[in-house]
């Protein structure tokens, strides 16, 4: 997989960064949002598919991105495709200051040393080229506005930005309401961005999705299944614990970086 191109986790945590305060929005679902949009990218590079609500592994080769191919073995290591609601609702450890870290190596944004309360240190990250982020904003903008079917990576993106609540960050009040409504409508054009915002929002709601059935027509995209969501069980703690825990990522974020 070449570099050429920023990944769906890249983008969302570019979306989530707020210019002003140098944090992100949402950052407890950010993580979530994250965990998710590993899997879609690991499928829009053909390593994993969807196989009803669990995500199997067909084709363990290497990306060549240090952090998917973490995400990437240790879903190989499962053995048996594992239910996309309990591979993103399991521990995480770092992931997000791993993002972060690779964004300001890449020279994307830059850490800004501070405080709080003037004792505990801090960390916050701004922008070095705020037209990534409007690029990757306006292909969003463009989706809602002219209601043409996205390409697979914009459709992704937009049902995990909507899907961990970024909708209110970008199209703030009563004036960005039916941008949200849009936001949310995108979910259906990307089946396998579909079942992961739905897993992401499943994990978030503290309970498990049903098995999905298929979409009658095949979607455009990673393939797979986003269609609504029925509801039963509890998630179990530790359903999949440690999957996401061996990542590579930092033993523990900065603080001032959610």
């Amino acid at each position: 997989m070449g570099r050429s191109r920023r990944t769906i986790p890249e983008e969302l945590l570019l979306l989530a960064l707020d210019p002003a305060t140098g944090t992100t929005a949402q950052p407890q679902s950010l993580d979530l949002g994250l965990a998710g949009a590993q899997l879609v990218e690991l499928a829009l590079a053909g390593r994993i598919a969807p196989d009803g609500d669990r995500i199997a592994v067909v084709m363990p080769r290497p990306t060549g991105d240090p952090t998917l191919d973490s995400a990437l073995e240790l879903l190989r290591r499962r053995g048996s495709p594992v239910r996309a609601v309990h591979w993103i609702g399991g521990p995480r450890l770092g992931l997000r200051q791993t993002y972060l870290t690779h964004l300001e190596r890449c020279g994307m944004v830059h850490a800004v040393a501070g405080q709080m309360c003037g004792v505990l240190p801090t960390t916050r990250y701004q922008a070095t080229d705020t037209a990534i982020s409007r690029e990757i904003r306006a292909r969003l903008d463009s989706a809602i506005r002219t209601g043409v079917p996205p390409d697979p990576r914009t459709a992704a993106l937009a049902a995990l930005a909507h899907a961990v609540g970024l909708g209110k960050h970008l199209y703030p009040g009563n004036e960005g309401r039916s941008s949200r409504s849009r936001l949310r409508d995108l979910i259906r054009h990307d089946p396998m961005g579909g079942l992961v915002a739905h897993a992401v929002m499943d994990v978030q709601n503290g309970v498990a999705a049903q098995p999905r059935r298929a979409p009658a027509a095949a979607g455009s995209g990673t393939g797979g299944h986003g269609g609504g969501s029925g509801r039963r069980t509890s998630v179990r703690g530790g359903a999949a614990a440690g999957q996401q825990a061996s990542q590579g990522a930092p033993v523990m974020a900065r603080a001032g970086a959610s």
